[in-house]
């Protein structure tokens, strides 16, 4: 299952993009409409990063979760996301996502509530 920020614009057209040229075949939730207590995960949480929950409940955030879903997806993307799970491009990923994730109000099709709240910083999993 992925999970991301329903109320992010940016966060909304990401998802799009991966359901149109990913195609993962999985189930794709806003957060604010998922069962976060049932999936293990808090709501500050899910403000703070996207989340891939496996069958089994593993739940990875960030460029983690980027990583496992494009592994998920296979085809030409399970290079890539086995490459993001290697140090030291996981690293890197890391970093990325925390610089796009912590500016989405100001990418395309960013708006005020895509502004990640600061208290969703504190035990930063990505």
């Amino acid at each position: 299952m992925l999970v991301f920020d329903g109320d992010c614009g940016f966060c909304t057209a990401s998802v799009a993009f991966v359901e149109r040229r990913l195609q993962p075949g999985c189930d794709v939730v806003a957060w604010q409409r998922a069962d976060l207590p049932a999936l293990g995960v808090t709501p500050e949480r899910a403000a703070h990063e996207v989340l891939w929950v496996t069958p089994v409940g593993t739940v990875y955030g960030g460029a983690r979760a980027v990583a496992k879903i494009l592994l998920y997806t296979g085809r030409g993307w399970a290079p890539l996301g086995a490459l993001l799970m290697l140090p030291p491009m996981r690293w890197a990923a890391r970093g990325v996502y925390r610089l796009v994730a912590d500016n989405r109000r100001r990418l395309p099709g960013g708006t005020a509530a895509c502004a990640v709240p600061a208290a969703a910083h504190k035990g930063d999993t990505g």
